[in-house]
């Protein structure tokens, strides 16, 4: 499943072509993905402008005139891929366009845009979804009320780490990927946090704070691992391992960065370590780590 850093990217490739155009129709081809549609969804997008988009946890944001999101999970296997007419003034700016989409008979929903541009949903295994939400009922939405803070914001600190950690006897893995903790976050870039901030996946996550609740240095050096993770993943477009695409159809790249995740019996890089990565298996999830380095 793609995690933040790919859900990241493709909002990214998709905002600069979608930004302030309107929708001038859509095509539903079919009444449901993983759930079912928003009831009359093209009549209630079409003639619309789009205002901005932007990223909460692993969702798509598309921000309507009218005070209204509509907003996209890309499941499994979901992507969006763009047809534009002003694919080089867009590249110009970071947009992805001309994807090479999947499977024609996996577009499921086409955006027609009135800068001629046509934005296509395309799911072949049908895990992703959408829905509309008045903007101001975000906040108590059941998708969104209790997620918790962004890694790539200002909220997430070693002080704030150290809180929820406190007399938490769960292992670190889980407790990282407790989306109420932080939103968005999943196996591969826990995996890697972790190995850049030399804790063990297995270790307890209280052992991060101390007796008052204050952070340790590893709250410290794992904070900062996150949020480089994350923003290195993003500069490379993300991970590609399955599925996943950005907007334009092309790979992403931070896979080849990997320093544990996947690399089961490899050496572990870094400098004079000579430990060997291993892979075990935490709530049936796999977990790569180098068990020399990681304490």
């Amino acid at each position: 499943m793609p995690e933040l850093p790919e859900v990241e990217t493709v909002m990214r490739g998709l905002a600069p072509v979608m930004t302030g155009a309107r929708i001038l129709k859509v095509e539903q081809r079919r009444p449901d993905l993983r759930f079912a549609l928003p009831v009359r969804m093209p009549e209630r997008l079409a003639g619309r402008r789009i205002e901005g988009l932007s990223r909460r946890a692993k969702y798509i944001f598309i921000h309507l005139e009218g005070a209204e999101i509509l907003f996209a999970h890309l499941g499994m296997t979901g992507r969006f891929t763009i047809n534009s007419p002003v694919d080089q003034a867009m590249r110009a700016d970071g947009a992805f366009t001309h994807a090479a989409g999947g499977d024609p008979r996996h577009d499921h929903v086409l955006f027609h845009l009135s800068n001629q541009s046509v934005v296509t949903y395309n799911d072949a295994r049908r895990f992703g979804y959408m829905d509309l939400m008045a903007l101001d009922a975000m906040a108590s939405h059941k998708l969104f009320k209790d997620l918790g803070v962004e890694p790539l914001s200002d909220d997430l600190t070693p002080e704030y780490l150290a809180e929820c950690a406190f007399s938490r006897r769960v292992d670190l893995k889980a407790f990282l990927m407790d989306q109420h903790v932080i939103a968005g976050l999943g196996n591969i870039y826990v995996s890697e946090a972790l190995y850049r901030s030399q804790l063990k996946p297995t270790r307890m996550a209280d052992s991060i704070a101390d007796r008052r609740g204050r952070p340790k240095p590893q709250a410290v050096a794992l904070c900062s691992a996150v949020r480089a993770v994350l923003a290195d993943a993003i500069a490379a477009g993300g991970s590609s391992l399955r599925d996943y695409v950005q907007a334009s159809g092309e790979l992403g790249y931070f896979q080849k960065a990997h320093a544990v995740y996947d690399r089961s019996r490899e050496r572990c890089p870094r400098d004079q370590c000579g430990g060997t990565v291993r892979r075990i298996v935490q709530g049936t999830r796999s977990s790569f780590y180098c068990p020399r380095c990681q304490r």
